[in-house]
């Protein structure tokens, strides 16, 4: 089985455990879709939950976007899958929209960052398809379930 391991960073006060966030990413590497995609030697990544503001400095610099977003993926090379971003404020305001808890949500962008890393997008509908499909079978495996209409 491979096996990814993850750094989680709390760089704003977040109500979130980093273990809880490192065991959605190693369970999510378990659907064998994400599995194929890892280094056979398994692989890993870090992520940052982070601010609004670090987030839209980040989204400007690299995508040339000049707003906040949600979620950022960083590409790696070799075994170091590479970098995800996530918006401590984004996990609270969607969690309060969709309906479901902010260890649902900021699990849902962890995937999410994750799925990008590896090489799947979300510009056609068949893509989108695709990256939501794994993201429910990822979260499922930590027993989690994303509100309706949220995927």
């Amino acid at each position: 089985m491979t096996v990814i391991e993850a750094e989680v960073v709390k760089a704003v006060r977040a109500d979130i455990a980093p273990a809880f966030v490192r065991d959605v990413v190693t369970r999510a590497a378990m659907v064998p879709e994400v599995a194929a995609r890892l280094p056979d030697d398994g692989g890993a990544v870090a992520i940052r939950i982070t601010s609004d503001q670090e987030m839209a400095r980040l989204n400007l610099a690299y995508a040339g976007e000049d707003h906040a977003t949600d979620v950022l993926s960083f590409t790696g090379s070799g075994t170091y899958v590479g970098d995800i971003a996530i918006s401590w404020p984004a996990v609270v305001r969607q969690s309060n929209e969709y309906g479901h808890d902010a260890e649902t949500e900021v699990a849902l962008l962890a995937v999410h960052g994750l799925l990008h890393l590896l090489g799947w997008d979300h510009a056609t509908t068949s893509e989108r398809r695709e990256m939501n499909r794994l993201t429910r079978a990822a979260l499922r495996k930590s027993g989690l379930e994303p509100a309706a209409g949220r995927l």
